[in-house]
């Protein structure tokens, strides 16, 4: 069991069984099941040059026709700038990863600090972390975060407008932090379940899974008056348009950071992002990147904060999250630079006209029915079928991914500045065929 590319001599491998009283390397995995085992001949095609291999994989590729994207969900196709995949690959960037040796590691201070404060500047709250590692477990981190800051209480309420995978990551995290969950659709029922006492906070979207633009007057209040603090789920490029966190009163405000230039990639790598009132930021997880000068005045970059258990007691603790999502961070950064505020709140203009020409257009086909009629949305949007066809699978055929079904029976649409009035033009065309 020897390769070209490991660096160990089979005296090397004999010594180290040797310390370990082995004789064969099959030992070390003697606790695994022999039917777990794989024991045939790998099958693997025989050894090909770079353009063989680019050629195989490019006939793979032309295998496949790429579907034009008309969903979300969570997942957003926007525009990429070729400007950041060239600069991401930056030496001073791409290999100055740890920033524990702020002498050595001032490119990636320096972004991580950027990135802070750009969500910061979304969000309207007072300090954001070095990021997290998606939209999901940044949800999760933000009930342990509201656990961790009132303290005692053992309760903690989801809102059923989220997206199913936040609820499910969530639940995962509480089930092992002996966290109760409790869950409430509307005011009055976050109300009473306040009532029943014990609840450390809440999470609510910006916007709902069927891309509704949510209504949160009076939830901070109402938390607020339970001692409970208040979490809110956005889709970081919408802020550029609707109200922030900070604008709703929430103390904590946490995302996915996807839609701001990140490819959709089959599903990640993604990057959450989380920021807070200045009162939590010792419960917050993770670090915090702060701007300071050196010994000859200049301008530079530190680690200021860190609460994870590598650096202080484990029971004191709010995660044990290691590495923050550096790289995506830095994409984001740099996307967020080339846009400014102007470029998302031009994406957004575009995307939401675009999508309400689809909402529009597909009404009028006579095959759809609106159950959230005169709510507003910006990107995406939620339809009834009022037959039983697959609209998903359907539209999948003609070269769309579109329709993507809910519990409810549902399906919703999604619109980005990278589509046309044509192509949507097209797919109500194809829509009103089928």
């Amino acid at each position: 069991m020897t390769s070209p590319y490991f660096p160990h001599t089979a005296e090397d491998v004999r010594q180290m069984l040797e310390g370990c009283g082995m004789t064969r390397l099959e030992e070390l995995f003697s606790e695994v099941p022999s039917q777990f085992l794989y024991d045939k001949p790998y099958d693997l095609p025989k050894a090909m040059s770079e353009s063989q291999v680019r050629d195989f994989f490019a006939n793979l590729c032309s295998q496949v026709a790429p579907l034009k994207i008309f969903a979300g969900q969570g997942a957003y196709d926007h525009y990429s700038p070729s400007t950041a995949q060239y600069l991401i690959s930056r030496s001073e960037f791409l290999t100055a990863y740890t920033p524990y040796q702020a002498e050595i590691s001032q490119g990636t201070l320096r972004y991580i600090f950027e990135f802070q404060s750009m969500i910061c500047a979304l969000t309207g709250m007072d300090v954001a972390n070095a990021s997290l590692y998606d939209g999901a477990t940044a949800c999760a981190e933000a009930m342990l975060m509201c656990m961790a800051a009132t303290k005692k209480k053992t309760r903690f309420l989801l809102s059923t407008h989220l997206f199913g995978n936040i609820i499910k990551t969530v639940e995962t995290y509480a089930h092992f932090h002996g966290v109760e969950l409790s869950y409430f659709t509307t005011l009055d029922e976050l109300k009473a379940e306040l009532a029943a006492g014990d609840v450390a906070g809440a999470l609510v979207p910006g916007i709902n899974r069927f891309g509704v633009i949510e209504n949160l007057a009076g939830y901070a209040e109402a938390l607020h008056e339970a001692k409970a603090l208040l979490s809110v789920y956005n889709d970081p490029s919408t802020l550029a348009v609707i109200k922030t966190p900070a604008e709703w009163g929430a103390d904590i405000a946490v995302g996915d950071c996807q839609s701001l230039g990140i490819p959709i990639s089959f599903g990640g790598p993604y990057l959450g992002y989380m920021a807070t009132k200045m009162d939590y930021v010792r419960k917050m997880p993770g670090r915090i990147v702060g701007q300071t000068e050196d010994r000859d005045g200049k301008r530079c970059y530190c680690l200021t904060l860190q609460a994870r258990e590598q650096h202080i007691r484990r029971d004191k603790a709010t995660s044990n999250i290691c590495s923050n999502q550096s790289l995506m961070a830095l994409y984001v950064t740099i996307y967020l630079s080339l846009m400014g505020a102007e470029g998302l709140r031009k994406a957004n203009a575009i995307s939401s006209a675009l999508a309400h020409r689809l909402y529009d257009g597909l009404l009028a086909t006579g095959k759809f029915e609106s159950p959230f009629d005169g709510q507003p949305f910006v990107k995406e949007f939620t339809l009834k079928a009022v037959d039983d066809k697959n609209y998903c699978s359907l539209l999948a055929e003609k070269g769309y991914l579109a329709a993507l079904p809910t519990e409810e029976g549902y399906i919703t649409f999604a619109v980005t500045e990278k589509r046309t009035a044509e192509e949507v033009d097209a797919l109500i065309k194809t829509i009103a065929a089928l």
